[in-house]
């Protein structure tokens, strides 16, 4: 029977980045549930934010607080700033560039609710992709494709490994430490821009553990999104393109976004989403993104991705404007941790990326923030285990779960939930709305189910519950007083 020092849930930017980190030396598994490339930070397009200096790290604070609406946790922010130019200098120093200008220096742009141009970008707007290539290039460890991990093996306040469904049989892999680093929730949505992988797996494994979640309600939707396709993962429009000149209109050509606030598509994007959303529902007018500002040289170089995938569908960019909706794009809570992303009173367990809750976006992630925010984190994880676990042979067993897996009608239960929660849990709440969304919830959770739907729906069940928690429209969440 093998044990391993670590095991690493999921092989987006978090869990690379803590591999990276972490020496030959070390037993290392990274456990994928589908391809390498199926994760959230294959997707990402706008690039990492980050203090430019010394100087700025003050403004990218000011800037993240701000964003947060009053909800971060400053020591969380300071952390995140003070680490951002280590962070990007140890990438470079391991060979991956960023995009540059033609005297060689680092090409900066700016994203909504920035003071500044902070953002760095690789590919043009495939920052992402550029980046997951590079990690799985570093990676040193063994990695496990194809396999979900459906239990965690706890005992006495102590992680011991996981359990994983791997070719249909459940067999359980031990483990001194386990980080979670399994991405977001954006399968539980209608309408999203996440992986297909990314269901809320391990948000819901961590509550039929017990583990506490935080922050579930504030929930991110990207305003600029293509969702006129039948793949569920819609066609994300990075807010690098309004960042650099981009602008949002109804189909008679007016921007309306400043009739919402003074700073029209460069506000925050929660402001943005809620703007669209309650602009298309009083005039039922059509939204576009006009990129017409754009040279159609430049559009190609900056964009390429979005410029192909867009002229793929028909749509003559950058001349012709396209139709966009908001659609769910991150998740700012998660599995409670604290700065060193360890969970709450289970040793060796931890969290990082999009999974965890740091608290460091409080109400509203500022743009570019989430990638920094893997790096940085995954870095402190895997430090605080390198320095306080007492690696040995010892295995604690445990019997695997015999629970099924997975019922035939659970793929119609999964539609019906992703419909509830984009009707009732997504930029505009109403109290009736939520209610009758965790009455459905329950319902569903009282019939025969699989394991793998528990996960989603308790982890859905957690939003709701948190959203009619909060009474006061802060950040992302807006609850709307019902006539």
């Amino acid at each position: 029977m093998y044990k391993y020092d670590v095991i690493i849930v999921g092989a987006g930017i978090a869990g690379l980045y803590a591999a990276m980190h972490l020496p030959r030396d070390k037993k290392v598994l990274i456990i994928n549930k589908r391809e390498t490339f199926k994760c959230n930070t294959f997707y990402a397009q706008g690039g990492v934010a980050l203090a430019r200096n010394q100087d700025d790290i003050p403004l990218h604070i000011q800037d993240t607080l701000a964003a947060g609406d009053g909800l971060c946790d400053p020591e969380a922010v300071r952390v995140l700033s003070e680490n951002s130019i280590k962070a990007i200098d140890d990438l470079i120093a391991h060979g991956f560039s960023f995009d540059k200008d033609d005297d060689g220096k680092l090409l900066y742009t700016k994203e909504a609710a920035h003071l500044c141009e902070r953002i760095l970008h690789a590919g043009g707007d495939a920052t992402g992709r550029y980046l997951h290539y590079f990690l799985l290039l570093q990676n040193k460890h063994a990695m496990l494709s194809n396999a979900r991990v459906v239990d965690l093996l706890i005992k006495d306040g102590r992680c011991y490994g996981v359990t994983v469904l791997d070719h249909r049989e459940c067999r359980n892999i031990y483990a001194d430490n386990v980080i979670i680093a399994s991405g977001g929730v954006g399968s539980l949505y209608e309408y999203h821009t996440n992986a297909p992988t990314i269901s809320a797996d391990m948000q819901g494994l961590c509550v039929l553990k017990g583990l506490a979640l935080d922050r579930m309600e504030m929930l991110q939707f990207h305003p600029t999104v293509f969702v006129n396709s039948t793949n569920a993962q819609k066609l994300l429009l990075t807010e690098a393109l309004r960042g650099e000149g981009a602008t949002i209109e109804d189909e008679n050509g007016k921007r309306f976004l400043f009739d919402y606030d003074e700073r029209g598509e460069l506000a925050s994007r929660d402001i943005v989403s809620k703007s669209i959303y309650l602009y298309r529902k009083k005039t039922g007018l059509g939204i576009y993104l006009n990129c017409s500002n754009f040279d159609e040289q430049f559009f190609a170089h900056r964009f390429p991705n979005i410029y192909k995938n867009l002229r793929a569908l028909g749509f003559k960019v950058p001349q012709e404007r396209v139709p966009i909706s908001p659609a769910f794009h991150y998740a700012i809570g998660g599995i409670k941790t604290d700065l060193y992303g360890r969970v709450p009173n289970v040793a060796g367990l931890y969290a990082v990326g999009e999974v965890a809750s740091t608290r460091v976006h409080g109400a509203n992630r500022l743009a570019s923030n989430s990638l920094l925010e893997g790096l940085v984190f995954a870095k402190r994880a895997v430090e605080n285990i390198l320095e306080i676990s007492d690696f040995n042979d010892t295995i604690v067993t445990f019997e695997t779960t015999d629970e099924v897996m997975s019922y035939k009608e659970d793929k119609a239960k999964k539609n019906q939930l992703r419909k509830i929660m984009w009707e009732n849990v997504s930029i505009i709440r109403t109290k009736s709305g939520l209610s009758d969304a965790l009455e459905i919830i329950n319902a569903l959770l009282n019939e025969k189910i699989g394991r793998l739907l528990k996960f989603r729906l308790l982890t859905a069940r957690e939003i709701v519950r948190f959203a009619l928690a909060r009474d006061i429209s802060i950040g992302v969440h807006t609850i709307q007083e019902e006539s």
